[in-house]
């Protein structure tokens, strides 16, 4: 059957296919898609983990256990799973793991643009690269097969474009595969002798992949012209392909680690200008020049950034059809928090009050943009409550009576609450600001240990935030409305104010969860408004001015009431 899929959808019916039994992930945008689509399958079990290291240990623990397991996470979250990685690849399995990990060129929603393939490169996993919707599909299954035969961990690394492009897809038939029966062996205790034989086995390991990386069908020649000749993966071969056609010939890496020394040898010496085409790091391009290859890479083509039809066209002198344009400038939108977010009060009042802002990873971001402009720094996940402590160890009173941690409920869950045990044993007096909005809001309403839900919307064992920042050692614990912005910033006071760590939950549903109850739009009455544009400085995008007074859209305004507080003569009001 003939299907159009998402990228993600592909990999997830791959993993399908393949007879995956087992998923664990944390939500991470381009990869998130991929756990939701595999749990649509009743014969996968799917779960979303705290962080990435340990939906790692869990898919490993799986794998143990005798089933294909797998696990799905953003280029960043590979750090967080770094530690289990390492030691994995070492120690081998029981049964197929994959580890999906998506790439972020351009950062359309992350921090970095680092290039996941280091990651196979220093932990010595192979890893695979898919060009379209129906190679994720297939290369899930090539995985799984080199997984079970290896005994090795695989990666298979997509990036925005192919995860969340779609193309047709062949699918096919479920393949169950017989669970494989656990059996004790002492030389998986990952320790002194057995580390050093298991690192030998790796490298043996290492050099029968390379060989086999030589005969895979997914590394191929397309013959062409013989001028130029490229080397691509992922969506730089398709964007290769759209360029050149014909005139060129290819050399389409569906294996980027271990690349194929012969092959890559072979189709160099058929060509006279050989270039690799590849986003981010010069990976394949380093390979080449070992190899002693002459060979255009980085000194054509940017470090930074996605690549396209038009700039491979334009690096390479090559003329593409002039294509069409608009005849009129598209408007800049820059990205806003949502009409009647919990979160934009708050960080009103943490700029009102003249705060250093320790930020961290969520839609809670855009506290930094403006008008709020309201967020200092931010670097990973959690690293705002352990950030702040040092910040405040470093300059003392001075500090902590002005600076914030803000988090997230998930993210607080994910990498937080160390910080926060950070900030209570080593003793700054640090003030953590959860924004519990009761869902991992960045990447698409995904749940997590505190909201009371499993995947599938069923209910779970909900964690206590203020219980669990007691065990942790705050006592000076609020719990806050954020639409209550009086309560909530005298709560800010208190906090600072105190000698010793404390925590603030600012507690509200994200307003676009499905089912949370609206209040009726505001609307204001013109001739009460006198056009000062107070309101205007919460940067509400339901918000604008016309014809010198304030205009609410009823269509966005989810009634949170909070512009009308910042209205001193009374003209913002609930009702018609």
């Amino acid at each position: 059957m003939k299907e159009l899929l998402l990228g993600n959808a592909a990999l997830a019916r791959g993993l399908y296919e393949a007879g995956c039994k087992f998923i664990s992930s944390y939500p991470g945008t381009p990869s998130t898609e991929i756990t939701e689509e595999a749990a649509l399958f009743k014969e996968i079990f799917c779960e979303w983990a705290p962080n990435e290291k340990v939906a790692l240990e869990a898919a490993h623990g799986a794998s143990l256990g005798g089933v294909r397991s797998a696990c799905a996470m953003k280029h960043v979250g590979l750090n967080v799973a770094a530690d289990p990685l390492f030691t994995i690849s070492y120690q081998g399995l029981n049964a197929g793991l994959v580890i999906c990990v998506a790439d972020d060129p351009a950062m359309h929603s992350s921090q970095n643009e680092q290039d996941s393939r280091h990651y196979a490169i220093a932990a010595k996993v192979p890893m695979l690269e898919p060009s379209d919707s129906q190679e994720c599909l297939d290369f899930a299954k090539a995985a799984y097969a080199l997984s079970d035969e290896f005994s090795t961990p695989v990666f298979i690394r997509t990036c925005t474009r192919i995860a969340h492009s779609q193309s047709i897809v062949q699918t096919g038939a479920r393949t169950e595969v017989p669970d494989v029966p656990y059996k004790k062996d002492p030389a998986k205790v990952m320790m002194t002798k057995n580390s050093r034989d298991a690192h030998v086995r790796l490298e043996k390991r290492m050099k029968e992949l390379g060989a086999r990386a030589e005969t895979l069908g997914i590394n191929r020649i397309e013959k062409g012209g013989t001028k130029i000749g490229i080397i691509a993966s992922g969506a730089c071969y398709q964007y290769a392909k759209e360029v050149f056609g014909e005139e060129a010939s290819i050399l389409k890496l569906g294996m980027v680690h271990p690349l194929p020394e012969n092959l890559i040898r072979e189709f160099a010496s058929s060509v006279s200008d050989l270039y690799v085409v590849e986003e981010l790091d010069p990976v394949i391009e380093t390979f080449c020049r070992a190899l002693g290859l002459a060979v255009h890479g980085k000194d054509v083509f940017p470090l930074c950034g996605e690549f396209s039809p038009n700039l491979i066209a334009s690096r390479m002198g090559k003329r593409l059809p002039p294509s069409s344009a608009l005849n009129e400038p598209l408007p800049v939108r820059p990205p806003v928090m949502c009409a009647g977010c919990p979160h934009r009060a708050l960080f009103y009042l943490l700029q009102k009050n003249k705060c250093m802002v320790y930020g961290d990873i969520g839609c809670y971001t855009l506290g930094a943009v403006a008008p709020l402009n309201a967020m200092d720094l931010n670097v990973c996940m959690g690293a705002s409550c352990s950030g702040l402590h040092g910040f405040n160890k470093a300059l003392g009173e001075q500090a902590e009576q002005h600076s914030v941690a803000v988090i997230g409920d998930s993210t607080f869950i994910h990498s937080g609450m160390t910080g926060l045990a950070e900030i209570a044993y080593n003793g700054s007096n640090s003030t953590v600001i959860i924004l519990d909005n009761s869902i991992t809001g960045m990447t698409g309403h995904q749940q997590n240990p505190s909201t009371g839900k499993n995947l599938y919307g069923e209910p779970a064992l909900k964690v206590d935030l203020e219980l669990l920042c007691r065990a942790l050692g705050v006592s000076h614990v609020s719990v806050v409305d954020p639409y209550d912005m009086r309560r909530t910033e005298a709560a800010l006071h208190e906090a600072l104010a105190a000698r010793e760590p404390s925590v603030i939950i600012s507690r509200r549903p994200c307003v676009m969860i499905k089912g949370t109850v609206r209040n009726p739009p505001l609307h204001v009455d013109a001739e009460k408004c006198r056009g000062c544009a107070a309101c205007l400085k919460i940067g509400c995008p339901a918000l604008s001015l016309h014809g010198g007074k304030c205009v609410i859209d009823r269509t966005q305004c989810a009634g949170c009431g909070v512009c009308s507080l910042l209205c001193s003569f009374g003209a913002i009001a609930d009702g018609e």
